[in-house]
Formats: C-alpha cells, structure tokens, sequence
C-alpha cells in the first residue's frame, strides 16, 4: 500500500500527526482496498530483547519476492 500513500500524499508537507494519518486513512485503490489508521499512542520500552525461541515462535511467511521486505505475519490460532 505504501506506493498508494505515497501518490494520495502528493508531497503535502508532513507538518503534523493528523495530517499523516488523514493521509494515510484516505488512501484507496482502483479495486476498493482502503487502508485503516489507527495512532498507537503506547509508550514502548526501549532494549527489550527476545530469546531465539521466541522469534521462531512467530508465524512468519516470507514473499519469494524480496522476502526481508515483503512478508505476511499471522496470528497464531492456539485451540484450548
């Protein structure tokens, strides 16, 4: 989506949040894809590391077409 932003953006000047995300929120393509915005106003904490483990624990799939830029992440279904 990001080449859909970019040509709804039109190089308006980047000057404030809201601008970025109305930008963002009103992006659509020719076959209906919208894009949903939403500010994640969360402090996160800085330095945390995640074991070996863990990273293989996502559910992970990789395009063939450059995989380290294009790559689905799913949920994982965990059934009780």
């Amino acid at each position: 989506m990001f080449s859909y932003i970019s040509k709804n953006w039109r190089g308006v000047p980047l000057a404030t949040i809201e601008t970025v995300i109305n930008l963002i929120g009103n992006t659509k393509t020719k076959t209906g894809l919208k894009v949903d915005v939403i500010l994640d106003e969360h402090k996160y904490e800085k330095g945390i590391k995640i074991s070996d483990e863990e990273l293989k624990s996502i559910n992970i799939k990789c395009n063939r077409f450059h995989g380290k830029w294009n790559y689905i992440i799913k949920q994982k279904i965990i059934n009780n």
